[in-house]
């Protein structure tokens, strides 16, 4: 049950090393979606600048709102602007205090636990339609739960998991109290059994016969959604039982797996680039794999396993890696040279470490990429480069013969102390 959640937790990060990367969408969108298949959420409405939230909250037939930051990062309500204001989420009474919120909002960067020192931009990217701040009305929960689908590896097979601890970190639900976590298996054809999806929110807690109804229901379609868009990961924290005895999905985080972009276009016409980090978005384009880090050596590997391994070397004689960036098996010196380019926009970048191990790759093919960077780009920081198999001695010489100030190794550690010695 443990292994669930943290998989719920760290599926894009795990995805990530294995070469995968998984589409995130904002709140407002996922309550779009969610509604769509007739998930209930309270009443949501976007809004791209302070006047047109000023607007949608002036006809939006109550004062009882909450004007949320649209930011991909959790902790947003604990979060604080670039410009001071304090907090990405605020109960609001007028729709004179949602302008001004709104106004604080939109074009500043929120900085929470999940975004690191930089932030992320609250700012409307218009030619894609995506919107800064949601409005949402204030509904009173009596009880909260959580409810998430997922792909579970014990079972081999999508799960309902649940508890009825909902609107804190589950994670520490399940480590103290691994008895609040009911997991249910789901036939991957048939979907969640009606039946069962009641049994789920009888043992939950659901009071009435209503409320019981509505929980089994939402069970139903989350998983419909999870399957029929090929999701990596459906959560719902919280769902709530109002004093009125309905259940609604008060918040969401929905997940999906970038190889179906191919059939779920409209899932990923809604992807917004502005929440990603720049040179992650340029090296996605060269089909580079390539996740941006805080250290000052910068790496140029192939395979994410030796890419790691790299990394945990460079660290082990002190250094810090700047990224992660595996070239795959079937680069090109063009393809080469895109990642040098990229390596070089972080200015904390220090010095450059190659590491191949010519399988499928050939090592030549990284020496005219190398050599062609170096001269087409003006190279001025020191470049250590390991070579190993496929047409090595080739490449070797390619390097030797070139000219220029490359430091050539065969130890890989030998080769790691180098790059760090040149980084400080």
């Amino acid at each position: 049950m443990y292994t669930s959640l943290r998989q719920a937790r760290l599926l894009v990060q795990a995805g990530r090393a294995g070469q995968r990367r998984f589409l995130s969408l904002h709140e407002y969108q996922s309550v779009q979606l969610l509604n769509s298949y007739g998930i209930p959420t309270p009443k949501s409405i976007p809004a791209k600048t302070p006047e047109e939230a000023y607007n949608v909250a002036k006809n939006f037939g109550t004062d009882e709102l909450v004007i949320k930051a649209q930011v991909l990062a959790g902790g947003r309500g604990k979060g604080k602007f670039d410009n001071g204001f304090q907090g990405g989420v605020h109960v609001v009474s007028n729709p004179r205090q949602v302008k001004e919120y709104a106004s604080k909002m939109i074009g500043s960067k929120l900085i929470t636990k999940q975004t690191g020192s930089t932030g992320r931009i609250c700012n409307a990217v218009r030619a894609s339609g995506v919107s800064n701040v949601m409005l949402a009305e204030r509904r009173d929960p009596s009880h909260e739960y959580y409810v998430a689908v997922l792909n579970d590896r014990v079972t081999q097979g999508p799960v309902l998991v649940t508890s009825n601890q909902g609107g804190m970190n589950i994670e520490e639900v399940a480590a103290k109290d691994p008895d609040a976590i009911i997991t249910t298996p789901i036939d991957f054809d048939k979907g969640l059994d009606p039946a069962v999806g009641l049994d789920v929110a009888k043992r939950l807690g659901f009071k009435g016969e209503t409320a019981q109804r509505e929980a089994a229901d939402i069970f139903a379609s989350l998983y419909k959604l999870f399957r029929e868009k090929d999701a990596t990961q459906i959560e719902i924290n919280p769902m709530a039982e109002t004093v009125d005895g309905h259940v609604l999905c008060m918040d969401a985080k929905l997940g999906f797996d970038d190889n179906a972009e191919f059939r779920q276009q409209d899932v990923f016409a809604l992807r917004d680039i502005s929440q990603e980090e720049p040179s992650e978005v340029e090296a996605q384009k060269a089909n580079l794999n390539f996740i941006k880090l805080d250290g000052s050596i910068g790496c140029l590997v192939n395979g994410a396993g030796l890419a790691m391994a790299t990394m945990d070397v460079l660290s082990l004689h002190g250094g810090n890696p700047a990224n992660f960036l595996d070239v795959g098996g079937g680069a090109t010196p063009e393809t080469v040279k895109k990642a040098f380019e990229i390596l070089l926009s972080d200015p904390k970048v220090k010095s450059i470490f190659i590491n191949i191990f010519g399988g499928i790759m050939r090592c030549d093919y990284i020496a005219e990429g190398v050599i062609k960077a170096t001269k087409e780009l003006g190279l001025s920081i020191p470049l250590v480069v390991r070579l190993k198999g496929t047409k090595e001695v080739e490449a070797k010489e390619m390097i030797k013969e070139s000219g220029l100030k490359i430091i050539p190794f065969d130890s890989l550690d030998e080769a790691a102390a180098k790059a760090v010695e040149l980084a400080v």
